[in-house]
């Protein structure tokens, strides 16, 4: 899930001083887990995820038979193409990067609470930039090779040839730990798309009402007029499995009172977004539990 640092004057939970001690060992936990141990103690504690940082994500909500993610293939192109792109909670950034290639993005930011993840986004940015390199010359070596009436580089790698220069992504996308909930910056509009897939029950989770009213207006803010926020809820149920991943995620379960079938009231009515379409009922090739469905908001 995305959300950095808290900043100075923001407001302490209603459980007090502890309920604060709590969420700022989880922002530890987010700049890369439990850490130290004190005296000779060897036995490893068990990580837990509170804001939904989890490692390996990707491989136990995808089918193994599924190549790209579902999800990618439920997205309009117009979204995308050569628009200014947001994705908050981007975990190890392979959504961010598919993006970018499968759509040309003009730039993408990913951002996460999870530094560790972050770290890992950017490596996975520079292992499939070194793949493509890799591809794009073989592909370049068989057509050299080729008489000039046998297949052609579309023939032999369509992917390579549908105008996307893998090597510029590098300049178009980029990644960066932020606590969007927290974060101080401004909210002027400049994005065209904004993405927040399975990540409203984490900041719901950790930050009450307050924080998932906070989330949806900065996005409202973050985007240009005519633009889209594409927002994948999870139901209630699954909050019902997270609610005592801590302290915080507990004391803030029993107090919500904006469930998720409520999210589009919010949306349209109170913070302004003027239409919504539903892109997906479920999702072919996500695994049970995983076949969520999308919402799509134009501002």
């Amino acid at each position: 899930m995305a959300t950095a640092t808290e900043p100075e004057d923001a407001p302490s939970a209603p459980g007090g001083a502890k309920r604060e001690a709590n969420r700022k060992r989880g922002n530890e936990q987010g700049e890369g887990g439990a850490g130290g141990g004190g005296g000779g103690q060897k036995r490893k504690k068990k990580e837990v995820f509170i804001y939904g940082n989890y490692r390996n994500y990707y491989g136990y909500r995808i089918d193994r038979n599924v190549g790209e993610d579902p999800r990618l293939e439920a997205f309009n192109k117009q979204w995308f193409e050569n628009k200014d792109c947001l994705d908050i909670g981007c975990n190890q950034g392979l959504v961010t990067i598919g993006l970018a290639m499968k759509f040309k993005c003009r730039r993408i930011l990913g951002v996460d609470i999870d530094s560790g993840l972050i770290e890992t986004a950017k490596w996975n940015l520079r292992r499939i930039t070194r793949q493509d390199k890799v591809a794009t010359k073989n592909v370049k070596a068989q057509e050299s090779s080729n008489p000039p009436s046998q297949s052609s580089a579309g023939e032999v790698a369509p992917e390579f040839s549908n105008g996307n220069k893998h090597n510029d992504l590098f300049k178009i996308v980029s990644f960066r730990r932020e606590n969007f909930v927290e974060s101080l910056g401004g909210c002027s509009e400049q994005y065209d798309t904004i993405l927040c897939l399975s990540v409203t029950k984490w900041i719901h989770l950790n930050w009450g009402d307050d924080g998932l009213v906070t989330l949806f207006v900065k996005i409202w803010r973050l985007l240009r007029p005519g633009g889209v926020f594409i927002m994948e809820p999870q139901p209630w149920t699954s909050y019902k499995r997270n609610r005592l991943v801590s302290e915080v995620a507990k004391e803030n379960f029993n107090t919500i009172c904006i469930y998720p079938e409520k999210f589009r009231e919010i949306l349209l009515d109170k913070v302004g977004f003027r239409s919504v379409e539903l892109i997906m009922d479920r999702l072919v090739g996500a695994v049970t539990g995983f076949d969520r469905p999308i919402e799509v908001y134009h501002k």
